[in-house]
Parts: structure tokens; sequence; C-alpha cells
């Protein structure tokens, strides 16, 4: 097992992938001392996926990307974005003197720089041109993928616990399975007429 490190945490019911934007809505107390921490500090932090279905207890690692808007009461609405994944081995109440959480947590190192193969690139353009975007990340990586696809919870628990080779198949299907919904609901405009 590689070195634990404790870091700072959010246990949260959101599973961010690598590379994913989330906005928060800060109002605790000691949420607010984090936020205040991760901006004077530069610090990233972590949000556990406090949800049964994390049977293998992961979490995603974020950094403070902005501060969108602060309110009188020291509310604050801010965006994050993962940077890595973890696998946490302890909570604690509180991480070091402070009044927020924190975790030992072993990081798995993702490299979001890490292409995918052509065959899946391609897939992934095609699904996008469905979509009417044009502009795809490069390099490509599975995680890139996988944020465009909207996975719910359980899928992305799947994605992530999927060997290293399975993950491309993973997406694959899923990519084939929205393509076919896309492609639906464009078929139903046409059976609709207004009067």
């Amino acid at each position: 097992m590689d070195e634990l490190l404790r870091i700072p945490m959010f246990p949260l019911t959101i599973f961010p992938l690598p590379g994913e934007m989330v906005p928060l809505h800060i109002f605790e107390p000691r949420y607010r001392e984090l936020l205040r921490d991760a901006e004077e500090r530069d610090m990233a932090f972590g949000i556990y996926f406090n949800h049964t279905l994390n049977t293998e207890k992961l979490g995603s690692l974020m950094k403070l990307e902005s501060v969108i808007k602060r309110y009188e009461g020291g509310e604050s609405d801010i965006i994050v974005k993962c940077q890595d994944l973890f696998r946490m081995e302890t909570l604690f109440r509180n991480f070091k003197e402070k009044l927020y959480p924190g975790g030992d947590v072993e990081f798995w190192q993702v490299d979001l720089h890490e292409p995918v193969g052509l065959k899946l690139r391609q897939e992934f353009e095609q699904f996008m041109h469905l979509l009417k975007i044009s502009k795809i990340p490069s390099p490509c990586s599975v995680f890139h993928i996988a944020n465009e696809l909207g996975l719910d919870f359980e899928e992305k628990i799947k994605f992530v616990l999927a060997e290293k080779e399975k993950r491309s198949t993973f997406l694959s299907a899923r990519i084939k399975f929205q393509k076919h919904l896309l492609m639906q609901a464009e078929k139903a405009k046409d059976v609709f007429h207004l009067n």
C-alpha cells in the first residue's frame, strides 16, 4: 500500500471525476473555514463520497477554481475542480486544530494526459458531433469522456473500479446507448406536428 496522507475533508453525496468542475454553496462555519484556508494557502481538499454505494471509500481531490459570489452572512458560491481520486482509510472529526474534518487517504495518481485509443476517440467525436460540440480536449483521456457522458453515481463507481483496459469498453457502450437516445429523440421530432 502507498503512503497515506492526511488531508482536509468535505463529506458530500457527490463523486466528481478528475477534470470535472463542480459548483458548491458553502454555508456551514466549518466549511467556510475550509474555503478560507483553500484560498489563502492554495490548498487542495477531499470530497469524500458519503453514500451507501461507496463501499470502497472513494473520494475526489479538489482544488478551488473560483469564488463566484460572497454573501453578507459569510456564505459563498464557489467552483472547484477535481484533480485526482483517492481511497480513504480513516475519516477524522477534525483536521489538525481546524473545525472541518480530515481523512487519511491514498491517492490514485490519475493521469489526465493519457490519451484514449483511436477507436474510442472516434466514437466520442461522433457523439459530440451529434451534440453539435466540435471542441474536444487534446489529449482526451477516459475521464474527459466520462465527464461528458453525465454518468450517475453507480456508473461512476463502476467506471473507476473497472480495470484500466475495461474502462474504454464501458465508455464505448455508454456512448452507443446515448447516441441511440439522441437518434430516437430526433426521430420523435418528425412524428409530432405543430397545429
